[in-house]
């Protein structure tokens, strides 16, 4: 468009040469316009001060400025409209959503970007994912391993191995792999008064026993008889077998004082095998107390019932058995990797024999530990 020759401020002064009693044609020949320009001009801006010229000015910007920013609101409205729908999470879905709006929309990458929520860096970032390549070859060996573990047991496992790799690095590759974990916790109503458990200062203060039950393949039932030591949860014995009676408790807790001495308390329930004579009798030949917990209170029991849950998950819900040789295998190898090198949140991460040997560090009592 070919640019005026004459400045608004030009136009007001001949139109006050003409105002001032001059001839239209004198003014006109004077300046080099016709007559019918300053006519138009005159009809546009008659009765006009500088400052009136500058405020039309103005406005006419800022109408400029309200037309561009509405339309340019309208399109990005007419954008969000269509990619609403498409429910976007990670960054590689926003990458291809910014695509679809510069394709289909025809918008620039910097109003794709700013409407979808991403930075330009990051839409034309290009990860380096061989890097990652021995943080998945050993989360999945670790899951192989432990099918049960969730990250915070395979993220101290790695710890424990001297990996150094970061917790959010680890976390996301552990999500990519899709390892996850569904935990359906149980609805219970909230306990009033919890009796808190007593954790002992020193070795063999009290230990826990309890009883758990599955089946093999061939629908036979059998039973777990397990001992935990409440000072570093240590598993001393899982008994695998299809009955366990009162006296064959006796002689695994027996077997388990002529190794290690005996206990002062041993903790339990109510169950028949737990209240039987042959083991009152026990207790009371070698000054060992029993203390049974309130009928239908297993929380008062809670380290063997944590245990239990642990087995339970680990290895009973893990794998089919066909004979109890296999139990017993089975659960012998997992006590040995319980107290020798799995982690354990309540000892700050670290396995029962790795916990007692820090804790008792000096005793002449536990050297061989």
């Amino acid at each position: 468009m070919k640019k005026a020759r004459f400045t608004e401020t030009q136009i007001l002064r001949v139109l006050k040469e003409v105002e001032g009693g001059r001839h239209v044609k004198d003014v006109c020949r004077e300046n080099g316009v016709s007559e019918a320009s300053y006519y138009n001009w005159k009809a546009k801006y008659g009765g006009m001060e500088s400052s009136d010229i500058k405020r039309m000015k103005e406005l006419e910007e800022e109408n400029r400025r309200l037309k561009q920013m509405y339309a340019s609101l309208s399109l990005d409205h007419e954008i969000l409209k269509d990619v609403v729908f498409k429910k976007t999470l990670t960054v590689p879905e926003k990458r291809e959503l910014v695509r679809y709006v510069m394709t289909e929309h025809q918008a620039s990458e910097r109003r794709g970007c700013r409407i979808i929520g991403i930075s330009r860096s990051l839409l034309h970032y290009c990860p380096n994912t061989a890097r990652d390549l021995p943080v998945v070859e050993a989360l999945q060996k670790l899951a192989h391993q432990h099918p049960a573990y969730g990250f915070g047991l395979m993220f101290n496992k790695l710890r424990q191995a001297g990996l150094s790799w970061n917790a959010k690095r680890v976390y996301r590759i552990y999500r990519l792999l899709k390892l996850n974990l569904r935990c359906k916790g149980k609805k219970r109503l909230p306990n009033r008064h919890p009796q808190p458990l007593v954790i002992p200062h020193k070795m063999n203060h009290c230990w826990s026993v309890d009883f758990m039950s599955d089946a093999l393949i061939d629908g036979r039932r059998f039973r777990l008889f397990n001992v935990v030591d409440d000072f570093n949860r240590e598993a001393l014995a899982i008994e695998v077998d299809l009955n366990i009676p009162a006296h064959r408790v006796v002689r695994i807790l027996e077997r388990l004082s002529a190794e290690r001495g005996y206990p002062a308390f041993i903790r339990s329930d109510n169950g028949p095998e737990l209240t039987a004579a042959a083991l009152a009798e026990w207790a009371e030949l070698h000054g060992v107390i029993l203390d049974f917990i309130q009928p239908g209170r297993p929380m008062q029991n809670g380290f063997i019932e944590r245990f239990n849950k642990t087995l339970r998950t680990e290895i009973l819900d893990m794998y089919l058995f066909r004979t109890l040789s296999e139990v017993r295998v089975l659960t012998e190898d997992w006590r040995a990797e319980y107290n020798e090198e799995r982690p354990h949140s309540s000892l700050g991460d670290m396995p029962p024999v790795i916990y007692a040997r820090q804790k008792l560090a000096g005793d002449p009592h536990w050297r061989w530990y």
